[in-house]
């Protein structure tokens, strides 16, 4: 199936993936996105879809059983709120990818701006590339691996999620520390690495977690809240 929006037939794309069954592995090539937004939005079938151009907001935004890849870039939020399958983006990622994620994984080849997975609740994030400043904000569970270097505050105000860098890190947010890497994170980010094509072993890598230390208020931790 080839559907061409160049004249943002949003709307219509969106039904006919939104029609197929839902055991359907279709293939849909998007052509002319145009930076559109909200394409792809809400599939809810193991989908193969090939997006050819660079897409706006919300691209894959609550995605379920699809994967989805974009030849180009994303605007802001994309795979928010994803519950499984996957987007590969083979570009760049603008603000809160993965936002609120519940599972899959979000792939991005090159890098991401700010907030890249916040309040992430389980989904699986690999950039390539480098990642902004606030990313994983309240994240909760899920692991966000970066080949590159991270931005400011990273992991502010974290609960469980597992956050795993290789490059360097220009500072940590409030309540999140550098953790020991054992066995089963090593174990866990090959795993991720090898899902997203990664070229890098898990032993180049950091990892940071909660220190736990703003899960309950504490008048003498008032300014960090």
């Amino acid at each position: 199936m080839q559907i061409d929006i160049t004249d943002g037939e949003i709307r219509n794309l969106n039904q006919q993936l939104h029609a197929q069954p839902a055991d359907s592995t279709t293939k849909c090539e998007v052509l002319n996105p145009n930076g559109a937004h909200a394409i792809a939005v809400g599939l809810n079938a193991p989908l193969n879809v090939s997006i050819n151009g660079s897409t706006g907001y919300y691209c894959a935004g609550m995605n379920k059983h699809a994967n989805v890849e974009v030849h180009g870039s994303v605007g802001p939020g994309a795979a928010e709120n994803m519950m499984s399958g996957s987007l590969t983006v083979h570009g760049d990622a603008s603000q809160y990818a993965g936002a609120s994620g519940h599972g899959g994984l979000l792939n991005i080849k090159g890098n991401a701006s700010s907030r890249c997975g916040i309040s992430m609740k389980g989904i699986n994030i690999v950039v390539h590339g480098n990642i902004g400043h606030m990313s994983a904000f309240m994240a909760q569970s899920g692991n966000l691996v970066v080949l590159g270097d991270a931005g400011d505050a990273l992991g502010d105000s974290l609960y469980e999620a597992r956050l795993y860098v290789r490059g360097n890190v220009k500072s940590l947010g409030a309540d999140c520390i550098e953790k020991p890497m054992k066995e089963e994170h090593l174990t866990e980010l090959t795993e991720l690495l090898k899902q997203a094509g990664a070229d890098a072993t898990a032993d180049q890598f950091k990892r940071y977690g909660s220190a736990r230390e703003l899960y309950h208020f504490n008048i003498d931790n008032a300014s960090a809240y």
